[in-house]
């Protein structure tokens, strides 16, 4: 994907008989998916959707022009949807698309490197990043806050301060037997 344009969503599958199908939501509203014009495929079609919906697992259903059975949704499985950055709305201060974060080294307010952000999440009680480090496996840090210092897209790094205990390894912890 080209730095000039952002994933607003994820096609997961066809929705009924009529060419609907499935999108994993990547902004903040589906309006994302019509407001700004034409969305781009990876194979570089341009889709005119209408959302129908949202079902219960916040996937919402829509359909294209030119979308129009089961098996012309099928097709579209596991294609993201683009948009131009140019046609999105100016940033305010202090705000960035989720997508600028990505692949940005993470640093601790010590100095420290804790390794490549790699996702960002909310389920629902705040902002998440998912760092992945070095050697070992990922660890999901809070991502507001004061747990958020500072976002340096100029430099590529984001300085995390971490709550106590969050970078703790297993080993670490004093386990007695009882």
């Amino acid at each position: 994907m080209s730095a000039d344009r952002l994933v607003v969503g994820a096609i997961v599958g066809p929705q009924g008989v009529r060419g609907q199908f499935k999108v994993k939501l990547f902004a903040e509203s589906p309006n994302a998916l019509t407001h700004y014009g034409p969305l781009q495929t990876d194979d570089g079609r341009a889709l005119q959707l209408a959302v129908k919906a949202v079902n219960s697992k916040g996937l919402v259903i829509a359909s294209a022009v030119g979308v129009d059975s089961r098996d012309a949704a099928e097709a579209l499985r596991g294609m993201t949807l683009s948009i131009a950055r140019a046609a999105l709305p100016d940033l305010a201060d202090g705000e960035v698309y989720h997508a600028d974060i990505l692949g940005l080294s993470a640093i601790h307010v010590d100095g420290s490197a804790l390794g490549t952000i790699i996702a960002l999440y909310n389920f629902g009680a705040g902002e998440i990043v998912e760092v992945k480090p070095a050697a070992g496996p990922s660890v999901m840090l809070p991502f507001e806050g004061d747990s958020l210092v500072a976002i340096e897209l100029d430099n590529r790094q984001v300085i995390l301060a971490p709550p106590a205990g969050f970078l703790d390894s297993e080993d670490s912890t004093d386990q007695t037997d009882v």
